[in-house]
């Protein structure tokens, strides 16, 4: 492997992402010192790739000198080559867990620049000492993701779809500030990182000899993944856990699952799968989620509900829905369709309305409204599954028709739970449908 640090990352940017494509390679950039130094290598890729390299700031209403970092951001890109624009977190900030607000805001306001400019990844400069007071934090109680180089924009729905590259989580802070010295670059030191739980890891962590205390258990081995067409080398694939026909007897809470990138914990696997059927992204409770793994792994059948989803389980199958009755206790008002223009509901579909005038409201309550037609398909769907059926209501009228009848949809949980498993490792990866995402095209 090659030593430096561009090529190093430059390799890792190669191994994931397509050459001579017209979709744009986004880049987080909040001008620190990890973003700065992977703006000035992506730029270099991006132009012997032939990509496009689209720099995105966010400001986050923080600051007195967010102005002038943001000019900083865009005077940094445009000096490589790459586009520039800025989003802006607008409103009344929270008095209480301002970080995990902010940090929301940032993933869900670059998702939707990304998703704008048709790009399919983003660039995020996390590095090893990140992944070590993640781990710092999470071991003292904060509900912090993990960091992978390859995983899902943990905004939702905004970031459907997009993937998050972290090619840096190998390298060190301290050698991305040498590297750009060298280069005679600059930075902005931001104050705000010193403050709240990650200013305090990284006081923890500091004054440890180099090489020491980084919590880093496993560096990632992208050489060995499935890239360029490749198989992983020495790797089997279990099917996919959690699915209608998967062997229960893997779903211990202490068992883990060989599933693309690294290896994801069967009780993250569930956590995703109840996500995923639910449309939202609120993670259920540790002790809730270990007790539902503990049930499923004793074979005994069972019917269950945890964080909006519905559990039927059987010896040799299972099934994970939304749960119906969610939608009668909060009930959600109509979503206006836009011609055209397509939306999300319920976190679970995305419907593009095909004229004008139509709502869209779940079933439950108008499934004996429907035609004989539309009827027969609900059936095709469990009972307790059919009330959360998305329909389509004109103009105030209560005559419901099957979403799938007037407008375009698109089932988003296949997808999201294929991006969150691990199923797909480079950009290739994320074009064409997943199965299950349309109906067959004689179906309506």
């Amino acid at each position: 492997m090659t030593d430096s640090l561009d090529a190093r990352v430059g390799a890792r940017l190669d191994a994931r992402l397509e050459r001579n494509v017209d979709p744009p390679v986004v880049l987080a950039l909040s001008g620190g010192g990890d973003s700065m130094a992977l703006l000035h290598i992506a730029a270099g890729w991006a132009r012997a790739a032939g990509r496009r390299l689209l720099a995105i700031t966010v400001d986050h209403g923080l600051n007195p000198d967010a102005a002038a970092w943001s000019r900083r951001c865009a005077e940094a890109a445009r000096a490589v080559g790459a586009d520039w624009v800025e989003r802006r977190w607008e409103g009344d900030k929270p008095a209480t867990g301002l970080p995990a607000a902010a940090r929301h805001a940032r993933h869900a306001l670059i998702a939707e620049a990304a998703r704008d400019a048709g790009a399919k990844v983003v660039l995020i400069a996390h590095t090893a000492n990140d992944i070590a007071e993640s781990d710092w934090m999470r071991a003292r109680g904060t509900m912090l993701g993990g960091l992978r180089e390859w995983s899902p924009s943990p905004a939702w729905p905004e970031g459907r779809g997009l993937m998050l590259l972290r090619p840096m989580v190998n390298e060190r802070r301290e050698d991305l500030r040498g590297w750009l010295r060298s280069a005679g670059e600059g930075w902005i030191e931001d104050p705000g990182n010193e403050g709240f739980g990650r200013g305090k890891a990284r006081r923890a962590l500091l004054p440890l000899p180099e090489g020491e205390g980084l919590s880093v258990l496993e560096r990632s081995d992208w050489e060995r993944e499935r890239v360029r067409g490749l198989a992983l080398a020495g790797s089997h694939r279990n099917p996919s856990p959690f699915r209608l026909k998967a062997h229960r007897s893997a779903l211990r809470a202490s068992s883990a699952l060989p599933l693309g990138e690294g290896f994801i914990w069967a009780g993250e696997a569930l956590a995703m799968n109840l996500l995923c059927a639910a449309g939202h992204d609120r993670l259920p409770r540790s002790e809730r989620l270990a007790a539902l793994a503990d049930r499923l792994a004793g074979g005994d059948p069972f019917t269950a509900t945890l964080a909006g989803a519905r559990i039927e389980a059987s010896p040799d199958r299972m099934i994970i829905g939304r749960e119906a009755g969610e939608l009668k206790r909060r009930p959600p008002g109509p979503l206006a369709l836009d011609t055209d223009t397509p939306a999300v509901w319920d976190g679970r579909y995305e419907i593009t309305a095909c004229a004008a005038g139509w709502s869209v409201v779940p079933a439950l309550g108008r499934l004996n409204r429907l035609s004989k037609a539309d009827r027969a398909l609900a059936d095709t769907v469990p009972p307790w599954g059919r009330g959360a059926l998305p329909v389509l209501i004109r103009d105030g009228s209560d005559a419901p028709v099957l979403a799938w009848r007037e407008a375009e949809v698109r089932a988003l949980a296949p997808r999201r739970l294929s991006l969150a498993l691990g199923e797909t490792t480079q950009e290739c990866d994320l074009h064409g449908t997943i199965h299950g995402e349309t109906p067959p095209p004689d179906l309506f």
